[in-house]
């Protein structure tokens, strides 16, 4: 298991931008596949994007393509997903995790979250 800590929500405007970060430890964690989800108040969890162990892949769900980019620091074992021109409807909060793909990306491995608003 990997131990995973968020960081970098708040409170945006829309349009605005804004950078979480991601703290990986543990044995394995420089050899797995990692991503975000979030989830907005009612709705299930949803995939939003992930980034192979060795960086050189990356997904996004449709809804955030174009404006949000993942990213990784294997050396610190960080994570990031910078945000831009940010809506209401990215509202959630939002978790790093250690990503597996079968029909479809999911995990069993979560950070606790970090929660973004974007005010409009």
């Amino acid at each position: 298991q990997v131990t995973l800590v968020e960081s970098g929500g708040g409170l945006v405007q829309v349009g605005g931008s804004l950078r979480l970060s991601c703290a990986a430890s543990g044995s394995t964690c420089s050899s797995v596949s990692r991503g975000w989800f979030r989830q907005a108040p009612g709705k299930e969890r949803e995939f939003v994007a992930a980034i192979s162990y060795s960086g050189g892949s990356t997904y996004y769900a449709s809804s955030v393509e174009g404006r949000f980019t993942i990213s990784g620091d294997n050396a610190k074992n960080i994570l990031y997903l910078q945000m831009s021109s940010l809506q209401p409807e990215d509202t959630a909060v939002y978790y790093c995790a250690v990503v597996k793909y079968g029909s479809a990306w999911w995990s069993d491995n979560w950070g606790q979250g970090t929660r973004v608003t974007v005010s409009s």
